[in-house]
């Protein structure tokens, strides 16, 4: 009976597809898990492999768009007794049940690609022989799908597999790390038993896409790596050939999540690094310490096979000197997402900049006479964040378009201040958001935003803590920018970029004096703040930052 390959949930809001490629020609022969064709939505673009081994046979033409769950293909032949091809003699009465286990997507939720493994092992004429096919012995195969992660995320990205094919792994241990356009996940195991990797590193796959599969689920983690051994023993044999010689194991230089980043920002191959882990695993100490290899050693015999025929050319352009290497690095999904949502609010948007200058002088004073005394009471600093912080709350009260934003054709006004506060984490932007920060004191907004962005640098903030901002505030002045235009953080309509302080001299009773000046900027939505709001705003929150007073007595 031939297997029928039907369109996957891509995702919650996707309800059709475009066949954008066919990569395997009909009547191809193709094996499980082979890409067979691209497939693509309005959102992203997705690999679509075999389910099975056998020859394909195309349903639907290339360039069609088709719903979510429709028969696009058929694979024949082998195809239909993949799962199980040692059993077929004993078990051919049971051929029906087990390809319609495939096909049913309730019944593979339970057993996955196994559940025809799990069948056959019923009959006691048909168990030895299906022993080996199924690579986990006693036991089903699990199918591990991509959790859903957020309202929003509809795809995420392999960023880093911790455990490598063919591994034995035990319950809730982590395999993988996933990268989605806002955070990073951790993907633990939902089975003891044999590791099957179904996407590659690197690779982009939908919510609810099988990323890999647990041979040997339902026995334990000691049983199925025995039974698994004698199938698995061709599969094992590169990865084993891969590692170092000895007592070496699987994880022999196999960077930890930390190191493999340092790595890759150096640019340095994992296989030039000596571990000094556990079992010869990469520490993030190995990889500060590792330093990129010269690439002069590898260039100089090229030079001498070279010179005869760049001879002429020589005398007319001289080669250049100095290093001309160049690195390709592949665009986070982070990365990728902040660029398209830029581009779209610089698109979607009548974004328009005022400026304003604030004497921080006051500021400065107010900090420097009471932050000790402050420190020991509340247990926390007292920065610059929580005085623009309560100044832009109390003038976003006053002048709510500040605090709206556009729905459709609606205008949707918040009575609270979610303030957003933007934040360089080591993979990018993000901007976690403060909670109602109008009815915070002080200290609380100083914790929060500690909190916030110590998460933000351990990469541990979560979809719900970035989302929902109605205001955001942005320090280029940290970095040392005199004056910018940022853009505004769609869907809300305005943002506050704050600037570095210099020391210049202004008009003050009449005499040119030295202050510590700050230049600010406003963007905004012109389409919902006019001019008047606009200014009016920022005058609000240079009053009250120049006499801090006012933020204590709320006048």
């Amino acid at each position: 009976m031939a297997l029928e390959i039907k369109i996957p949930a891509v995702g919650e809001s996707i309800t059709e597809v475009t066949i954008a490629k066919w990569l395997k020609k009909d009547g191809e022969a193709v094996k499980r898990d082979e890409v067979i064709a691209e497939l693509e939505s309005d959102k992203a673009t997705f690999e679509l492999p075999a389910e099975g081994d056998g020859t394909l046979k195309i349903r639907v033409a290339e360039g069609e768009t088709i719903g979510i769950g429709t028969v696009i293909a058929e694979i024949g032949g082998d195809g239909a007794a993949a799962s199980a091809p040692a059993a077929a003699p004993a078990a051919a009465p049971q051929a029906d049940p087990v390809n319609a286990g495939e096909q049913n997507p309730q019944a593979s939720n339970q057993s996955g690609y196994g559940g025809s493994q799990a069948g056959s092992a019923n009959t006691p004429t048909a168990a030895p022989a299906a022993t080996p096919a199924a690579g986990g012995g006693a036991g089903e195969t699990k199918e591990m799908k991509i959790p859903a992660v957020g309202e929003s995320i509809t795809e995420v990205t392999v960023a880093k597999w911790l455990k490598p094919d063919g591994a034995t792994v035990a319950q809730d241990e982590v395999i993988a790390e996933l990268e989605s356009d806002k955070a990073t996940f951790e993907l633990p195991s939902e089975a003891a038993g044999v590791l099957r990797h179904v996407a590659k590193e690197g690779e982009t796959i939908g919510i609810g896409a099988v990323i890999a599969r647990i041979e040997g689920a339902g026995a334990s983690a000691s049983t199925a790596a025995p039974a698994a051994a004698p199938a698995q023993a061709a599969a094992a044999a590169p990865a084993q050939a891969a590692a170092p010689s000895g007592n070496a194991t699987y994880a022999s230089g196999v960077p930890s999540p930390a190191a493999g980043k340092i790595l890759d920002e150096k640019g340095i191959n994992a296989a030039n690094v000596q571990g000094s882990g556990r079992d010869g695993r990469i520490t993030k100490e190995d990889a500060l310490k590792a330093q990129p290899q010269a690439a002069a050693p590898a260039a100089a015999p090229a030079a001498p096979a070279a010179k005869p025929v760049a001879a002429p050319a020589t005398q007319e352009a001289p080669a250049a000197a100095g290093s001309r290497n160049q690195r390709r690095e592949r665009m986070s999904n982070l990365r990728k997402t902040v660029s398209r949502r830029l581009v779209a609010v610089k698109n979607e948007t009548a974004m328009l900049t005022t400026f304003n200058e604030v004497n921080m002088q006051p500021i400065m004073d107010l900090r420097n006479k009471f932050k000790d005394k402050f420190k020991e009471k509340k247990g926390v600093g007292l920065g610059f964040m929580s005085f623009f912080t309560k100044a832009v709350c109390v003038a976003l009260q006053e002048w709510p378009a500040v605090n709206a934003q556009i729905d459709g054709t609606d205008i949707v006004y918040n009575d609270f201040c979610d303030i957003s506060i933007a934040v360089s984490a080591p993979k990018g932007l993000v901007v976690p958001v403060i909670r109602n920060a109008e009815q915070l004191s002080f200290d609380g907004i100083e914790k929060e935003i500690a909190r916030l962005a110590g998460l933000a640098r351990d990469n541990k903030l979560t979809i719900e803590q970035m989302t929902g901002g109605t205001f955001t505030i942005t320090n280029g002045g940290v970095f040392g920018s005199m004056m910018s235009t940022p853009i505004i953080n769609a869907p809300q309509s305005a943002i506050l970029g704050m600037h570095n302080i210099v020391q210049r001299p202004i008009a003050e009773n009449g005499q040119v004096v030295i202050r510590p000046m700050m230049y600010l900027a406003l963007s905004y939505d012109h389409r919902i703040i006019d001019g008047r709001e606009s200014v009016s705003f920022l005058v609000r929150v240079k009053e009250l930052l120049e006499d801090p007073m006012r933020l204590l007595l709320g006048v």
